[in-house]
């Protein structure tokens, strides 16, 4: 194993630099470099950046994967490197649960019929949200991700180093203004050597210490086992330094300065490009969030119609249920002789193909619910407004344009959810869920 000691030493030290400097800033007792204006604007609009990407991000997952425990199973799959098995949406689930409950029914009793229609329309539904999904996570979740993953991290790795460039850079100019501190005060005291006896001999081990002691280099020609041999380490006075020596540290501390400020102007260089990409992400973004719209919009239009159809199919074959369940209601008042006596027999359990009026021949009801034969009431009519397009069935029906104003009214017998709709000259029935009525 490769253990290189100095190199340890040296990034220790470097490392407690680096605090030390940190922590007097932050107590106030050190200068620090402050970055210009326009920098700062870059970094607090990349942050802004991150953390809205990140919500956006969170948010978009929990819309398209309401299921917590599927999102950490998703997570787990990306992860680990593997691809995400197929998962059944909760719209098929329904329509299998449909389906097989029509066959248990029977699939062609009315309810077993209406079970397949409904379950066929609810499989599509899920089909068309298992494309949004997957549309939504290429073209919108998965660029989102990779500017976290990729360009944000990058951004933060540059920043880091940024961060301990200038921290450098302020410790070498608190060094700096020491040295020149000291350098001042030397060169104002009697040098040493004027003052000194003719036979004293200042030691080399006592210039080795008070360089030590002042973070100096150490003097030509001593090393630092002297530091550990000479008499005079106690009562060597580290003022007594010469101006020379001073003069050599200021130089050493400048020229550390020089390197210090050229490392730290071109890690700026480079942290600011990246910051200035951030407007490059921005229109990506924009792009994915285009497309992610026009697929959300898609997914939304495709169910509408898919209910619509649904709807229309629904409708055709809703009044076939009337005959099913015996009426308790007295016969009309004006019936004729053979009508009560239609109306004392119980309902008959089939399922006719135009909605009937209980106690009334067939016969009579076709005449009756005519849309072209029939009158409206003398009152009981209500003006509607159309919410949906609707296309006429058969010649029975009226077709519908949203948002036009029709008159409706109901006849006697007829289908709930049915009213007979008049436009002009036009008449038929209409279905009562595609109307607003307004009086």
């Amino acid at each position: 194993m490769d253990f290189n000691v100095k190199k340890l030493a040296s990034d220790a030290g470097v490392f407690f630099s680096r605090a030390m400097q940190f922590t007097e800033e932050k107590l106030g007792q050190a200068e620090k470099t402050e970055l210009d204006a326009h920098f700062e604007n870059l970094l607090a609009r990349a942050d802004s950046t991150k953390n809205w990407t990140e919500k956006i991000l969170r948010q978009t997952e929990v819309l398209l994967q309401p299921n917590p425990s599927a999102r950490v199973e998703e997570f787990l799959y990306e992860k680990l490197d593997r691809k995400v098995p197929s998962r059944v949406t909760n719209g098929e689930l329904l329509a299998q649960y449909m389906t097989e409950a029509a066959n248990d029914f029977g699939p062609g009793t009315p309810y077993g019929k209406t079970l397949i229609k409904v379950g066929e329309t609810q499989r599509r539904l899920g089909a068309a949200e298992r494309d949004f999904i997957h549309s939504a996570s290429i073209n919108f979740l998965t660029p989102l991700r990779n500017f976290l993953e990729g360009d944000w991290r990058t951004i933060s790795k540059e920043r880091r180093i940024l961060q301990n460039r200038r921290l450098d850079l302020d410790a070498c100019k608190a060094r700096l203004k020491k040295a020149k501190a000291a350098e001042a005060k030397a060169a104002a005291v009697p040098d040493f050597q004027e003052t000194r006896p003719r036979n004293y001999v200042l030691s080399a081990s006592a210039s080795a210490l008070a360089c030590c002691v002042h973070g100096a280099s150490l003097p030509v020609g001593v090393n630092a086992e002297c530091l550990s041999t000479s008499p005079t380490l106690i009562s060597f006075p580290v003022a007594l330094w010469s101006p020379q020596l001073w003069s050599d540290e200021v130089e050493k501390a400048e020229h550390e300065l020089r390197l210090t400020q050229t490392e730290f102007d071109r890690q700026a260089e480079v942290t600011r490009l990246l910051l200035e990409g951030i407007s490059s992400t921005h229109v990506n973004h924009l792009r994915c969030l285009h497309e992610f719209v026009e697929s959300q919009t898609n997914y939304y239009a495709q169910c509408y119609q898919y209910m619509l159809d649904l709807q229309k199919q629904l409708g055709r074959f809703s009044g076939t249920f009337v005959g099913n369940a015996e009426s308790t209601s007295p016969p009309p008042a004006a019936a004729s002789p053979p009508a009560v006596a239609a109306a004392s027999l119980p309902a008959v359990p089939t399922i006719p193909v135009v909605p009937t009026i209980v106690g009334v021949p067939s016969t009579v009801a076709e005449s009756v619910l005519n849309p072209n034969e029939v009158k409206p009431p003398a009152s009981g009519t209500r003006k509607a407004r159309v919410l949906y397009d609707y296309e006429a069935a058969d010649s029975t029906e009226l077709a519908l344009l949203a948002d036009e104003m029709i008159t409706v009214y109901s006849l006697p017998g007829m289908d709930p959810d049915w009213l007979i709709g008049e436009r002009g000259n036009q008449k038929g029935k209409v279905p009562v869920t595609y109307l607003e009525l307004l009086s």
